[in-house]
């Protein structure tokens, strides 16, 4: 049963996820726990699948921390929805839902039957006016990071938007009021900005899409990095000797920004004449960039401030400043905590009603079955006095007409065997089944974090080779060894197929040892697709000196709920081969050529269709093939007879 009192906040974001695990003691809010799970590459990274690397984060969390038995909330990226604001009419308090509900038609850019909506009134004492907040996000959009945490068994209680949940944590940790000065919120995330300006005891909200990604793409145009390094380079810009000129390649990004910043105030200030905007508070890690505030500051004419530690939130213990180290990016998860426990002054919720009724009706099954507890409990209590009532009378003669109706009974209950009405049913495990499913909820999650190690081990491994200068490293050189495509899994209780052909120079239509040691195990099977930029020639060698001995003898030992098995022969297949299109060799003003073979109809369109120009062999587009790395989390952790 969720405790009431205890709550994940939970912000899925391009960078990282950010959660924040918080106990509210009569009003005081503890810090129990709190996570940031950065991605291995930033989700704006190029052609990389957003959805598996947030599944593959989402699985590390559920298993380093435990969300069992508390609230889950979460916040849902100011980019991906949206939040509308108009005036209404004074009207009488009853009509505001169908007014709102006719603006709502009017504002937001979908049909209201595919979007969840919800709506937030402001109303200030100077003005008879009613403001209204309508905030929305696509169906289909909720879906699919519902479908995400689902996934890996979290099923939460309540969504809002990134903006709103960030404007609810810094309302309740510095007590806005309509006196408070007129601030605003620069929630700068990494492919977005989220703007909130309270103001009066009014709220109004607007995103725009720069972030730190922008600030990435400028490094990678200025110092020709990649753009992994190019990220490393921001995150890392404060402590460098080259802050200057890092702060000199971000310049035009700060410029983009400021020039968004005064575009919002001034139409704020066009709706609200006498509004007074005194000072920024900064969230985010960019907001660490060198020189981002003092040029703010400058361009801006306001006092602006980087959000620190919280005032109301705090965590004891060994992890304290860890935590108030991460304060900057905690603000968003912090909101959607304060807003189940309707300490906000927010609150939208986007959640779709179906889901909220599930989770309702999860938080009352275990009242229910402390009702039945108690309901049986009355009816023991009810025949106790009948049972001391029957042992007064066990010396007593039992009368004739007991004897007849027993005698009677089991004349009956012979002919009914005797018509075989009474034979015992077959047995089924599927329910049994069904139950094991649900206990092992959490296997998914696992599952993810094994995928997520082996990633880990493999780069770390691919990159001593770099580092060592081996021809497999030379090869790899700056390239990403093992980008993950897609992972699939399969439950399994049967025995392995007969397998086509083995490994290293052995192939049978027969079941191999292996295949006959799975037997009949319950099995979880994992099919992870990765690319790997190497040439055909070379393949084999990283597969089998780099890949196969991390999958069967390092990630075995990271795993205690499962038994990992895999092929010992080839535990992976090759796939289709690919071509990398960006060309790590080109340089300024270099001839930008067409593939081998190909002919141009652009540019030198005559001269390419009598002479096409051939790309050399060194500038060939990378070659980078596809493999199905596949193995087994064996569930029955016992071993099977006859294994030694």
């Amino acid at each position: 049963m969720a405790s009431s009192n205890i709550c994940w906040g939970i912000e899925m974001g391009y960078g990282a996820i950010k959660a924040l695990k918080v106990e509210n003691d009569g009003g005081n809010l503890k810090v129990l726990d709190f996570a940031v799970i950065n991605h291995p590459k930033v989700l704006s990274t190029p052609e990389l699948d957003q959805n598996d690397a947030m599944r593959v984060a989402l699985g590390t969390l559920v298993s380093k921390h435990d969300l069992a038995n508390a609230r889950v909330s979460i916040s849902i990226p100011g980019h991906q929805s949206f939040a509308r604001f108009a005036t209404l009419p004074p009207v009488e308090p009853k009509k505001v839902p169908d007014i709102v509900k006719f603006e709502a038609v009017q504002q937001i850019p979908f049909p209201l039957e595919e979007v969840e909506w919800d709506y937030q009134t402001f109303v200030s004492p100077d003005s008879p006016d009613i403001e209204v907040g309508i905030f929305a996000v696509t169906r289909q959009k909720i879906a699919e990071q519902l479908a995400m945490l689902n996934d890996v068994g979290i099923t939460p209680e309540l969504a809002t938007l990134s903006p709103v949940a960030a404007y609810n944590a810094l309302a309740v940790d510095l007590g806005f009021t309509e006196d408070t000065p007129g601030t605003i919120i620069l929630d700068i995330g990494t492919v977005a900005t989220d703007m909130i300006i309270a103001e009066a005891g009014r709220v109004w909200v607007r995103t725009f899409p720069i972030g730190g990604h922008q600030f990435t793409e400028a490094l990678v145009s200025a110092f020709k990095l990649s753009y992994s390094k190019a990220e490393k380079l921001k995150r890392e810009s404060d402590q460098s000797k080259h802050a200057r000129h890092v702060f000199q390649a971000m310049r035009p990004v700060f410029s983009d920004i400021v020039g968004e910043i005064q575009r919002s105030i001034g139409f704020y200030q066009s709706v609200h004449a006498d509004a007074d905007l005194k000072r920024l508070i900064g969230l985010g890690s960019t907001f660490r960039l060198p020189g981002l505030r003092k040029y703010l500051k400058q361009q801006l004419q306001l006092d602006v401030y980087r959000l620190e530690q919280f005032k109301k939130l705090n965590m004891e213990g060994p992890r304290a400043g860890e935590f108030q180290a991460s304060s900057v990016n905690m603000a968003t998860a912090y909101g959607c905590v304060n807003q189940v426990f309707e300490r906000a002054p927010l609150r939208a919720n986007l959640m779709p009603v179906a889901v909220l009724k599930e989770a309702m009706w999860k938080r009352k099954v275990p009242y229910f079955a402390v009702g039945a507890g108690l309901a049986a409990a009355a009816a023991g209590a009810m025949f106790i006095r009948p049972l001391l009532d029957s042992s007064a009378f066990e010396g007593a003669d039992r009368p004739p007409v007991i004897s007849n109706v027993v005698n009677e009974a089991n004349s009956l209950s012979q002919a009914a065997e005797d018509a075989g009405v009474l034979s015992s049913a077959s047995r089924t495990m599927e329910a049994a089944e069904i139950v094991n499913l649900i206990d092992n909820r959490t296997l998914y999650a696992s599952v993810l974090n094994d995928v997520s190690q082996l990633m880990t081990l493999v780069k770390d491994a691919a990159q001593e080779q770099v580092n060592a200068g081996t021809p497999i490293g030379n090869q790899i050189g700056s390239a990403d060894p093992f980008t993950l495509v897609s992972v699939d899994t399969q439950y399994l209780d049967q025995p392995v197929e007969g397998r086509q052909q083995s490994g290293r120079g052995s192939s049978s239509d027969e079941m191999s040892e292996f295949q006959q040691r799975m037997g009949n195990l319950r099995r979880v099977q994992v099919s992870a697709q990765f690319d790997v930029p190497l040439p055909q020639s070379s393949l084999g060698g990283f597969m089998y000196d780099i890949v196969q001995p991390i999958l069967q003898n390092e990630l075995p030992k990271l795993q205690s709920e499962y038994a990992i098995e895999s092929d010992p022969d080839k535990p992976w297949t090759e796939g289709a081969r690919t071509v990398i299109t960006r060309n790590t060799n080109a340089r300024p003003g270099s001839l930008n050529t067409t593939p081998r073979g190909v002919r141009s109809n652009t540019g030198l369109s005559s001269l390419n269709t009598l002479a096409p120009f051939e790309r050399p062999e060194d500038d060939a587009p990378a070659q980078s093939i596809r493999v199905t790395v596949t193995w087994f989390a064996v569930l029955d952790l016992s071993s099977p007879e006859g294994d030694e």
